[in-house]
C-alpha cells in the first residue's frame, strides 16, 4: 500500500468500508454510551489526569461539541497527517485552529448543494467561507460550474484549484446491451426529496403527458413519505402515474436502472450527479436538465439530452420525442454515454488525479511554509 488513509467522522456504524482504509471513530452521534466510551479512551490515552477528569467534567455537563473536539485533536495529533482532506465546507469549523496555525496542508472538496446553494442563500455562511477559505492550501471540485461557484466565493490567481470529476467502478456496473422501449415509458428519478431536486417540475411535466394521453409511469427512489410531493400528486390527478418509493440500496438502484427506460433529472442545481454518471455507464439513457454541471457529462443529442430548468413543457415534449426515436439511434447514445463514463469517469483516473492534487497541494503548503 502506498499510502495510509484514515478516515474520521462520528458516525460508527458505515455500511460499506474499503480495505486498508483506517477508519476512526470520534464518538458516536447515534449512541450515547459509545460517544462516552470514546471520549473517555482517548482522554486515557493522553495519560494526563487533568485531560481525563476535564472530559468527565464536559461529559457530565453535556458539552458534546466540546468533547468532540477534543477528540478530533486528539485523532489529528496521533496520526500527524501530511494532508487533511475535507469532504464538505460544513467540516471547516471542526478544523479552524489547523488553518490559523497551518500545522497541516487542508484540501476543501467542493460538491452539491453546500457549494451550489447554501452560500447563495445563507448570506451568513457566505460570509464565514469567505473568511476561511484564503486559509485553505487547495480546492477539489468536481465539475468546472461548480469550481465557478467556488470563486464567487473566493477568487485568486495563487488559488489552487483542480476539477476531478467523480469516478464509478466501471467493471463492476455492466453495461445493458439489450435494451427495450416499455410500453408504458417506465421513468426513474433518484435522490433525496429536496427543492433542489426539482420534482415539483417533473411532476408538472408527468401532468402534461398525462393530458397528452401519453403511456408512462414514473418512479422516484427516495421520495416516499414527502409531504409536498404526495400533495402534488394528488393535486395534479397523478395517482397511478406515480410511484414514490423509499431510499434504497445501491443495488436495488441498479436493478431498478436495469428496468427503466429513461433516468429523468430535473435538479435545478447539481455538480455532476453520481446517479447519472451511473446510469450511463449502466446504459440507461439520460435526459436532464441544464444544471451545474450536466453539460461537462453529457454531449446533448449524442450522449443524452438536455432541457432547459424549470420547463416542464421542454421536458415532457423531449420525453415524447425521446419514445418515438428508433431503436437504433437510442442504442448509438447509450454506447457513446458508456464510453465518455469509461474516459472521463473511472476510479483509476480520479484516484489517479487526487492523488496529484494531494503532493500538488502538499508542495504548495511546503513552499508557503518556507517563504514565512
Amino acid at each position: 500500500m502506498r499510502h495510509e488513509v484514515y478516515v474520521l467522522g462520528f458516525n460508527v456504524e458505515i455500511a460499506y468500508k474499503l480495505d486498508r482504509v483506517h477508519y476512526m471513530p470520534l464518538g458516536s452521534n447515534q449512541n450515547k454510551f459509545r460517544f462516552i466510551a470514546t471520549s473517555l479512551r482517548y482522554a486515557a490515552n493522553t495519560k494526563s489526569f487533568k485531560t481525563i477528569f476535564n472530559t468527565i467534567g464536559k461529559l457530565n455537563s453535556g458539552e458534546r461539541n466540546s468533547v468532540q473536539q477534543q477528540n478530533l485533536d486528539f485523532v489529528i495529533n496521533k496520526i500527524n497527517p501530511d494532508i487533511i482532506h475535507l469532504q464538505w465546507p460544513s467540516v471547516i469549523p471542526w478544523i479552524e485552529e489547523i488553518l490559523v496555525k497551518q500545522k497541516y496542508a487542508v484540501l476543501l472538496s467542493q460538491r452539491g448543494s453546500q457549494n451550489n446553494v447554501r452560500p447563495f442563500v445563507e448570506n451568513d455562511f457566505f460570509d464565514y467561507l469567505q473568511q476561511w477559505y484564503p486559509k485553505i492550501n487547495g480546492f477539489h471540485s468536481v465539475s468546472k460550474a461548480i469550481s465557478l461557484n467556488g470563486d464567487k466565493i473566493w477568487a485568486s490567481d495563487e488559488k489552487l484549484d483542480k476539477v476531478i470529476y467523480t469516478g464509478v467502478p466501471i467493471p463492476k456496473l455492466v453495461f445493458l446491451e439489450r435494451y427495450d422501449i416499455s410500453i408504458p415509458l417506465q421513468l426513474l428519478s433518484v435522490g433525496r426529496a429536496h427543492w433542489v431536486k426539482g420534482y415539483s417540475y417533473a411532476l408538472s411535466t408527468c401532468q402534461i403527458l398525462k393530458e397528452k394521453k401519453f403511456s408512462f409511469q414514473y418512479t422516484i427512489i427516495g421520495g416516499a413519505g414527502d409531504e409536498e410531493l404526495q400533495f402534488l400528486i394528488s393535486d395534479l390527478g397523478l395517482q397511478g402515474y406515480v410511484n414514490l418509493t423509499k431510499r434504497v440500496s445501491q443495488e436495488e438502484v441498479f436493478k431498478k436502472m436495469n428496468n427503466a427506460s429513461l433516468l429523468l433529472m430535473s435538479s435545478v442545481e447539481e455538480g455532476i450527479p453520481n446517479v447519472a454518471v451511473e446510469a450511463m455507464a449502466i446504459g440507461l439513457p439520460v435526459l436532464s436538465t441544464n444544471c451545474g454541471g450536466i453539460a461537462e457529462l453529457i454531449l446533448d443529442g449524442e450522449e443524452g439530452w438536455i432541457v432547459p430548468i424549470r420547463d416542464p413543457e421542454a421536458m415532457a415534449e423531449a420525453i415524447v420525442e425521446f419514445s418515438n426515436l428508433p431503436l437504433n439511434r437510442i442504442n448509438e447514445v447509450r454506447k457513446a454515454a458508456r464510453e465518455k463514463v469509461e474516459k472521463h469517469h473511472s476510479e483509476e483516473r480520479m484516484v489517479r488525479e487526487m492523488e496529484e492534487l494531494y503532493y500538488k497541494v502538499m508542495e504548495l503548503k511546503s513552499v508557503s511554509a518556507s517563504a514565512i
